[in-house]
């Protein structure tokens, strides 16, 4: 049939919140013949064309009201937000890769909303596709009543593959460094003139890699390696599979309030140490909510008193490193924040017994910090002062716990 039709059921507490259509192989996104448009005082019509047509499923998440659809798989190339969206009734969209073989479109709703009606028509000479998805608004109850990702044999996201159980740091072995690239996927982070701070920052993860495993004594582990999403859950659960001495998550922020600029390093406070960095660490997490990640039924694990224990070691040597890295990159000629030392309650850097911060290589929002950091050699030069903040700090940690254990 040239015409694939799919109704989802009116009362969407009824169908269980999903539904899935079959194609296979990979689309490109049409961004011409892509909209999101209000049809009425409650209703919003979503517009997707398609290169060819691919699996889908689409679910609901509260807190805040969201709408998600995961394909198999599609490229976002050339799609623009503030093209696509011209719906007053959807506060926000983000698309992008999700997990690999996935990508995800995220609808921010600004009220409970459900799908009336789902509609896929395929062109039987181009073979190319158009999504049509009619949504209208439904009470608080009948949303959240359905609302959660579904448990569908066949559909569920794929786990990213993990290695086995990493072995204990023999005291004269290398350090293992766990370098996480902020953001990616479907999480973009910063965005300035086309740059964007989950793309700037793989770049500089892949160099700091390259630079410290050449220099021998250093085992070098990424969150992520490409452009996908890793939750924050994830990259703490990742460090700990590792085995990672040190943790280091890095990001190039932007910020409207005030005039940031210069490199700092952050390590983990339930009190930020200024309005900035409590502003950041908002919205790190936020941006978790955003890419459709549902937390409803997640255990608190992070934030139990029981983990206080373990941070009472952890805690004076993750100052030690943030100290450390701060010295080393301001030797190389930063430039450094004024106020280069910040804390803030980042829920990346809450791994207990790993010492862990989030190094800013400066803010995409101030033009000299852009240019920097658009700079191969000046990227070079800020790897290098990181490089040695860890040989300082290692050498130095060796000698307080060799101490401590006598």
């Amino acid at each position: 049939m040239s015409r694939i039709f799919y109704c989802i059921a009116l009362i969407w507490a009824l169908s269980c919140a999903a539904v899935a259509q079959d194609f296979s192989a990979l689309a490109r996104i049409q961004p011409d013949q892509s909209r999101i448009v209000d049809t009425g005082r409650t209703g919003v019509q979503v517009d997707l064309g398609l290169s060819q047509g691919v699996p889908y499923r689409i679910f609901t998440l509260r807190d805040p009201y969201r709408m998600v659809m995961d394909f198999q798989e599609v490229d976002w190339s050339g799609l623009n937000s503030s093209d696509f969206l011209q719906s007053e009734l959807i506060s926000g969209v983000r698309f992008g890769a999700y997990v690999p073989g996935w990508s995800r479109l995220v609808l921010e709703l600004g009220a409970p909303m459900a799908v009336d009606t789902a509609e896929m028509q395929i062109d039987p000479n181009a073979g190319t596709a158009t999504l049509t998805l009619n949504l209208k608004g439904v009470d608080f109850d009948v949303f959240n009543a359905s609302a959660g990702e579904p448990k569908n044999p066949g559909w569920d996201l794929p786990e990213p593959s993990l290695t086995g159980q990493a072995t204990p740091r023999k005291s004269d072995g290398p350090l293992r460094v766990m370098l996480d690239p902020g953001h990616g996927g479907i999480d973009p982070g910063a965005e300035v003139g086309g740059i964007t701070e989950k793309n700037m920052m793989l770049t500089f993860a892949r160099e700091l890699r390259e630079m410290l495993l050449r220099s021998g004594g250093y085992e070098v582990v990424m969150t992520r390696v490409d452009d996908q999403f890793v939750s924050l859950e994830r990259r703490i659960a990742l460090a700990h599979r590792a085995g990672a001495d040190v943790f280091i998550s890095l990001h190039a922020d932007s910020l409207s309030e005030g005039q940031a600029h210069g490199a700092a390093v952050y390590t983990l406070s339930d009190e930020a140490s200024d309005v900035a960095s409590a502003k950041l660490a908002e919205r790190h997490d936020r941006a978790d909510l955003l890419a459709g990640v549902d937390l409803k039924g997640a255990d608190d694990v992070v934030t139990d008193v029981l983990l206080d224990l373990a941070r009472q070691e952890t805690e004076p040597r993750t100052d030690a490193l943030a100290q450390a890295l701060v010295n080393g990159m301001a030797q190389q000629g930063g430039p450094m924040n004024r106020k280069p030392l910040r804390t803030a309650s980042f829920s990346v850097l809450k791994a207990a017994d790993i010492p862990s911060v989030l190094v800013e290589l400066g803010f995409l929002s101030s033009p000299r910090d852009l240019e920097n950091i658009k700079n191969p050699d000046w990227r070079a030069k800020m790897a290098f002062g990181i490089y040695q903040g860890l040989e300082d700090w290692n050498q130095q940690d060796v000698i307080r716990r060799s101490l401590i254990g006598q």
